[in-house]
């Protein structure tokens, strides 16, 4: 009885060693950097798309991966409306403001409802990151979907991902989930470049600031996690206004006070890799 015991023991502990993923870099890139936070509703696509158009004013080449299949917003934030070209092989990125960029919204309807379970989200993705021209891109920039599935499992485990940022508000349920993030990128060896408190506060006509989403949350969960803190982005009406617009904010006024936030972010990222 005890040998059976054992042996069932150690038959168990081999099913459930972990297994060893090779990542594999995207062609055509140096440096991928994913934008994440596990959390929805916290501005990481209008991050990611602002910080892309912020490395690029630094003369680096960007590129841009859509990477939220159920809820595509490049398409949106850069006013694309085409579908990317192929030649039986490879799809070509579409180019906007200098920025190489795909989506599965250049693919699909923009109503049309992405309902596919977890291997089609899955194939989609490699064939994101396998089978698109990248062309001598210095940086990818990846829009991550909220939480902690099938996406962020296939790029931490198959794709050689260089860095991510976590993107929050300063709210304790919005970080509740952004924890959970950060746990999951220590645990599959993704490197946390930072974390970054956006919509942090709203300056009033007054000139009084207001903390709308509460005060201090990320800085106070960048510190219990030992990881740096990049710094606060401000609610400005502008950054939604130009959005909405398909034109980020950094392209349309790189002097803005919001913009040149983005540019000292770009220039943090630069020097981490330059």
């Amino acid at each position: 009885m005890s040998e059976k015991k054992t042996e069932l023991s150690d038959a168990t502990a081999g099913r459930l060693k972990p297994k060893v993923f090779k990542k594999n870099p995207i062609i055509g890139t140096k440096y991928t950097i994913a934008i994440s936070s596990a959390k929805g509703g916290v501005g990481k696509s209008t991050f990611a798309s602002n910080l892309a158009i912020a490395l690029k004013k630094i003369d680096c080449k960007v590129g841009l991966l859509d990477a939220d299949i159920y809820g595509p917003s490049i398409p949106k934030m850069f006013n694309i409306n085409e579908k990317p070209k192929s030649n039986g092989q490879l799809l070509e990125p579409i180019v906007k403001y200098d920025i190489q960029c795909m989506s599965i919204g250049f693919l699909t309807d923009q109503e049309t409802p992405m309902i596919w379970r977890g291997p089609m989200v899955t194939s989609a993705i490699k064939t994101f990151t396998q089978k698109v021209s990248w062309k001598n891109l210095d940086f990818i920039i990846v829009d991550m979907p909220p939480g902690t599935g099938d996406t962020q499992l296939t790029f931490s485990q198959e794709i050689k991902v260089d860095g991510a940022i976590i993107v929050s508000t300063p709210q304790e349920v919005a970080l509740i989930d952004v924890k959970r993030g950060i746990k999951m990128f220590d645990k599959l060896g993704v490197k946390i470049l930072g974390l970054v408190d956006n919509m942090s506060y709203f300056t009033g006509e007054d000139k009084k600031r207001y903390n709308i989403f509460g005060e201090g949350g990320v800085k106070k969960t960048a510190e219990q996690f030992k990881k740096e803190f990049l710094g606060e982005i401000p609610i400005d009406i502008d950054i939604g206004k130009y959005g909405d617009k398909g034109k980020p904010l950094v392209e349309v006024d790189p002097n803005h006070k919001i913009s040149k936030i983005y540019i000292n972010f770009a220039k943090k990222i630069k020097s981490s890799y330059f």
